[in-house]
């Protein structure tokens, strides 16, 4: 009995040896197993600067959906009228080439009224609306292939001011469909083509500045006696002769130079021009002889039609300018004498050139302009003078006919004032 008892002993002593064993192996087992996913997974991870490298990288976030029509921002205007101009604006915009200025970065949102170079006022028509009204951007140096879409399309401007840009093209028909337009000003562009005749009975116009473009061809003769206050036609390559319907013009402000005009002045400039204070011809191709009636020219402070073929003698109508302090008849084919009277009686000039030409004379009273540095008569063919023309030179000149017709108006003085009736025998001038 004794040893049955210490058999099973040893028998339960053996058991749990054994089942010991058993569970040390299998736990062995699964930390051997960790420990190589750990170290698997160890592998696959990268070093970041998180402090947790191995965490599961969070996700992106999903793109935004687009929101439904009726919850996108709108925009507001003050005024229905600036609501209909702004895509105008903004295609324009987009067609900018050139904006070195950065003018167009304020062209943002529904206050058109803050761009700059836009300007707003209330239309004729409605003295509570707001209406884009003028346009300015002179020195602004912006760059576009055309204006079409965009002038012709702001139905309640009236002025349009574009000096010294970039702009290119022809100007559009639908300008004429403007009505309050009365100021257009696209000079010092690269703009082309033949004369922008849409302007052309647009009733309203009053100023009109095409100066320092391409425009070529002719300038359509109704221009001039359309009511403008102001025409500058100056620095393009118009060519024709000046129209006969000149003395029918009112405009006050005009200058024709830097051109391809050609033929005489006609005798009608006194009638079209007698208002204007510069007169500005040079740079052309005018020929013939001087009319007597530039000395009608009563308010002229400048007159200048220097660089181009005028022939014959110096009017003594000039005599009645009062009020001019530039006078040149430079670079031409003048010929005869220097008149005295318009030395004399010019008591404002600041400046008289009669240089590049063929005078064969000057009298005392010119002679103290001379001295005076204020008459300038260099190359000319005058004796006893410097910086005149060889002899060679006048010679072959004069051995050319040279006639004026009607010479007996060259010596008429116009203004009944002149008192210098002992200088000059006047006449009439021949019909």
């Amino acid at each position: 009995m004794r040893r049955s008892s210490l058999t099973k002993a040893c028998f339960s002593t053996f058991v749990f040896f054994l089942l010991t064993c058993l569970i040390a192996n299998s736990a062995t087992h699964n930390i051997t197993r960790r420990s190589s996913k750990d170290k698997t997974h160890r592998k696959k991870c990268t070093i970041t600067s998180s402090p947790h490298p191995c965490s599961i990288p969070t996700p992106p976030p999903p793109p935004p959906q687009d929101l439904p029509p009726n919850s996108q921002k709108v925009l507001s205007f003050a005024d229905q009228r600036l609501q209909v101009v702004y895509p105008v604006i903004q295609k324009f915009k987009s067609i900018i080439t050139s904006d070195p200025l950065n003018i167009t970065k304020s062209w943002v949102g529904s206050d058109i009224c803050t761009y700059k170079g836009f300007y707003c006022d209330n239309p004729p028509y409605n003295s509570s609306a707001i209406a884009l009204a003028s346009i300015d951007f002179n020195g602004f140096q912006l760059g576009a292939s055309s204006l079409d879409g965009f002038l012709d399309q702001l139905p309640d401007i009236a002025l349009f001011h574009a000096n010294s840009n970039n702009f290119s093209g022809t100007i559009s028909s639908k300008i004429s469909n403007l009505p309050y337009l009365y100021e257009l000003d696209i000079s010092n562009n690269l703009f082309s083509g033949s004369f922008p005749t849409a302007v052309l009975g647009m009733n309203g116009l009053s100023f009109l500045d095409l100066r320092f473009n391409f425009f070529t061809g002719s300038v359509p003769p109704q221009i001039f006696t359309q009511d403008l206050d102001a025409l500058f036609l100056n620095n393009n390559n118009f060519m024709q002769s000046l129209p006969d319907n000149l003395g029918s013009s009112h405009i006050i402000l005009l200058t024709l130079a830097n051109n391809n005009f050609n033929g005489p002045i006609p005798t009608s400039i006194a009638a079209a021009l007698s208002s204007l204070t510069e007169v500005l011809l040079l740079n052309n191709q005018l020929t013939g002889c001087l009319p007597y009636e530039l000395g009608l020219l009563k308010e002229a402070i400048v007159l200048d039609a220097s660089n181009n073929q005028l022939t014959g003698l110096l009017p003594f109508s000039l005599a009645c300018l009062d009020k001019v302090e530039q006078l040149s008849f430079s670079s031409n084919l003048l010929f005869g004498l220097v008149p005295e009277v318009i030395c004399e009686l010019l008591v404002n000039l600041a400046n008289f050139s009669l240089s590049d030409n063929y005078f064969i004379h000057v009298g005392p009273i010119c002679r103290s302009l001379i001295k005076r540095g204020l008459l300038d008569v260099t190359d000319n063919c005058i004796p006893g003078l410097p910086l005149q023309r060889s002899i060679e030179e006048c010679a072959d000149f004069f051995s050319q006919p040279r006639f004026c017709p009607n010479m007996g108006s060259y010596s008429y003085i116009p203004c009944s004032k002149f008192p210098y009736t002992s200088l000059v025998h006047q006449v009439n001038p021949t019909p």
